[in-house]
Order: structure tokens, then sequence, then C-alpha cells
């Protein structure tokens, strides 16, 4: 395949966009090499420099692998999950993504999940939800640090109970994030225990709702459950991006 010359300033960009254009629509697949830095400088009619540059962002990307005096040249790498990964933890730390957007996305994402999950999941992964529930409770009275390895377990279960990789990997990055913008909050916390308390009544009607596979049920106990546990960390002004995904809920059972 041969690629069109390129005639603009910032030449590399235009490089990069048309070779990942040849990945998307198949005509550069998974294991194939380009052509050598040479053979690009002549196809797209760009310096040395600027070839040089547009592999570089290229493999940041995880587009391509290439390796010192490879005489094959750079290898085009197969979507992965672990891609995705690395995109979503450079976009989710992005200086215009705030607590408020990022915990909006995270009710909408596990919402989501755990209405597949209540649906999808296996006998096997109803029975991890429930060890991981009783490591919950068992680290209540004895350390937060415990206490949140086990949530996080419990909601990586849910995410796989999907059967959707997007969501496993969009839920980690999502999650992780939230509880590093808080996390100096949360140490700082009057009362762990009460968290942690309310904490394991939320999952236990959730891991319920998963037990009956009554998904709509369990999405609702989901978004209500990152809402009250999270809210009071979002400027007020900003809560209302947040309302309107628990407002049925509110409805239904008013406090």
């Amino acid at each position: 395949m041969r690629f069109e010359p390129i005639e603009t300033a910032r030449a590399y960009e235009h490089v990069v966009e048309q070779i990942e254009q040849a990945v998307l629509n198949g005509r550069l697949a998974p294991g194939a090499r380009l052509p050598s830095e040479r053979e690009l400088m002549t196809q797209f009619g760009v310096s040395r420099s600027t070839v040089r540059e547009a592999l570089r962002v290229l493999q940041a990307g995880a587009v391509i692998r290439s390796r010192p005096g490879d005489p094959r040249g750079p290898e085009v790498l197969a979507a992965s999950p672990a891609t995705l990964h690395k995109s979503m933890h450079r976009l989710t730390r992005a200086r215009h993504l705030g607590l408020a957007e990022l915990l909006q996305f995270r009710m909408v994402l596990e919402g989501s999940a755990f209405l597949l999950a209540a649906q999808l999941r296996t006998d096997e992964q109803l029975t991890e939800l429930t060890a991981a529930l009783a490591e919950m409770e068992r680290h209540v009275e004895h350390g937060y640090t415990e206490f949140s390895q086990a949530d996080i377990t419990f909601h990586e279960i849910v995410a796989r109970a999907t059967q959707n990789p997007l969501l496993v990997v969009c839920g980690e990055v999502v999650r992780g994030v939230v509880l590093e913008l808080i996390e100096d909050k949360l140490a700082q916390a009057d009362d762990r225990r009460a968290l942690m308390r309310a904490s394991l009544a939320h999952h236990t009607e959730v891991l319920a709702a998963v037990r009956e596979q009554d998904g709509p049920l369990a999405c609702r106990l989901a978004r209500r459950a990152l809402y009250d546990y999270y809210a009071e960390y979002v400027p007020p002004g900003q809560r209302a991006m947040l309302e309107p995904l628990v407002r049925e809920f509110v409805d239904e059972f008013p406090e």
C-alpha cells in the first residue's frame, strides 16, 4: 500500500493520522510491518525528523512497536484492553475533568454494569461476590486498606460478569482516579468506620438484587450508593450533574 504526500507545517500529525486510519480500516493488520524510515519519507514527502516524530507518537499510543535496529520496520499492534487503559487513564487525568464529571461517568458506567451483571452473572461469580462482601464485613472493624481492597474486588467481579472487557477497563480506570482525587479527604474523615458500615450496607443491598437477577434495582442501588458515598466531596454547585441519575430512586424511596 502507499500513503499520500503531506503538505502542512505540522506534518507528523497527518502522518500519524494516515497510519492510524490504515490500521482502523484494516489495510494494516496486526503484525504487519511499516516501511522503512527512508521509504516513509519518500511516500509522505516529509523529512526524517517528521517521520521519527510520527513513529514516536504512534509508539506512545501503542499503535506500533518499534525496536532499535530492527530491519523489518515498526510492527503494527493489535488493539487491546491495555491500550484502552492507558488512553482512558490519560483522559481522566486531564485538567478539564473534575470530580463531578468523573463521578457522573462512574455512576452511569457502574449502574449499567450492575444491570448487566444481574442478568449475566454465573453462579460462580455470585459466589465470588458473596466472598468479597464477607471480606469487606470482616475488615470493617480492623482496616480501611483491607476493606477498600475487598471493595475493589467486588466491583471487578461485577465488571467481569458483564462479559464486556471495555466495561472492565473503563471501570477500573475511573474508580482509581475518583479515589485518588478524594483520598486525602477520606484519610481525614472523622469516622471511617461509619463510612465503611454505610458502604457495606449498600453493597449488601446491591448483591441481593444481583442474586435475584433484578437488574433495574441493582442499577438504581449502585448509582445511589455512589451518590451517597461521594457526592459530599463534589462542590455544591456541581451536584446537579449527578442528581438525574438518582432522582427516580429518591422519588421511589424518599429519605
